[in-house]
């Protein structure tokens, strides 16, 4: 039992849909013995092996929507009864593959819409909580956004925009006590290529000649072997409580990119890609 002095630290995560990142973050914090808020858009979509645990509360948040996030912050509030926000994780995010001469400029304004200003909009609505509770602030990155990855500019370049951001948030958030955090995620084992089936070109597209090639890798048929989502969500839960800050680089691939982009020339990290 927990004394009535000490209230368990907390962590609302986006995205927790079955079969997601965000769902296996969810259970990795509550084994930490975290309050967990556990959100999608659709509270039906988590799995009930998860809202079925102790401390485990299931809300329904659509990042995009500025009725739905602060709603959910009023939700939240009164849950903790006082008490502030320790971890805030914005998980949620969606993919797109396409060169950019058959871009759906639609389709990749809505992109931004969830993975980047969803993030700010998200963020902004919890923040006096987290600096209540002096916390953290958790963004889901990617690998893609420090590669040149073609035919994935749309969603790397919203990974990119997100590190840089969360940089700067980090040095500005430094004197409330919050803490910034990056997780520059590799390839790991998830149903994120889900919504992505099916890809196709235009009849009229230059690319068709390698059409199969593309539709491997925008379905997540890279050929790399993916990390196990939950040791993936427990290694990033431990970066989380036990203080880290900045970027952290988790899953499979995630620490040859790091020190490829780092460390060699343009050219010689595109070439060591395949590009």
């Amino acid at each position: 039992m927990t004394p009535s002095n000490h209230f368990p630290k907390s962590v609302l995560i986006t995205g927790c849909s079955a079969g997601g990142l965000g769902a296996a973050l969810a259970l990795a914090f509550q084994k930490h013995g975290y309050i967990v808020f556990a959100t999608a858009r659709s509270p039906g979509k988590i799995p009930a092996t998860l809202t079925d645990l102790p401390n485990v509360h299931a809300l329904s948040l659509d990042v995009t929507s500025d009725e739905s996030v602060y709603a959910a912050a009023k939700s939240v509030k009164a849950a903790l009864r006082g008490k502030g926000l320790n971890v805030l994780f914005n998980n949620s995010g969606i993919g797109y593959s396409s060169s950019l001469l058959d871009l759906d400029l639609e389709r990749a304004k809505q992109l931004y819409e969830v993975n980047l200003w969803g993030v700010i909009r998200t963020t902004q609505a919890f923040a006096d909580l987290v600096i209540e509770a002096k916390g953290a602030i958790v963004n889901q990155g990617s690998i893609s956004g420090e590669s040149y990855e073609p035919f994935n500019s749309i969603y790397g370049s919203s990974k990119t925009a997100l590190s840089i951001a969360g940089e700067a948030w980090r040095l500005e958030l430094q004197p409330l006590g919050v803490r910034v955090i990056t997780v520059q995620t590799g390839v790991v084992e998830s149903e994120f290529f889900a919504d992505l089936q099916g890809f196709s070109l235009p009849e009229t597209s230059y690319y068709r000649p390698i059409e199969d090639q593309l539709r491997r890798r925008a379905e997540g048929q890279a050929g790399y072997k993916a990390m196990r989502a939950d040791l993936y969500a427990e290694q990033v839960a431990r970066d989380v409580a036990s203080g880290k800050n900045g970027k952290i680089w988790r899953g499979t691939m995630a620490t040859p990119v790091k020190y490829i982009m780092w460390w060699l020339p343009t050219w010689l990290a595109a070439l060591a890609q395949g590009l």
